[in-house]
């Protein structure tokens, strides 16, 4: 059974820096491209990162030179670093996987920028 479990939200100042962590189980991580997503109130679900099996990384424009994704193969966790913070960046962010034609999301983790 597949499970994911994101950390590292909170409040934090336009400028300021967090690091969320996605831990996953249930799966054979090292092979596991991995994505991070957000969902601000009353918008969709966008994409932010993903970092492939070989720890090739691509990013959203809007994030693209503050936010860092990142792997730790030997912890099964997923890192997203957030620099420059913006209240535009105010989300819930979640992590997601897609494995066997199933794709997997965890219960989302709350990042909220003040001005």
């Amino acid at each position: 059974q597949v499970q994911l479990a994101e950390s590292g939200g909170g409040l934090v100042q336009a400028g300021g820096s967090l690091r969320l962590s996605c831990s996953a189980s249930g799966i054979f991580f090292s092979v596991t491209t991995m994505k991070w997503y957000r969902q601000a109130p009353g918008k969709q679900r966008d994409w932010v990162a993903t970092i492939d099996i070989l720890g090739g990384t691509n990013y959203a424009d809007s994030v693209r030179g503050r936010f860092t994704i990142s792997r730790d193969n030997a912890k099964n966790t997923v890192y997203l670093q957030m620099n420059s913070l913006e209240r535009e960046d105010t989300a819930v962010y979640y992590c997601n996987l897609d494995s066997r034609g199933s794709s997997y999301w965890g219960q989302g983790t709350q990042v909220t920028v003040s001005s």
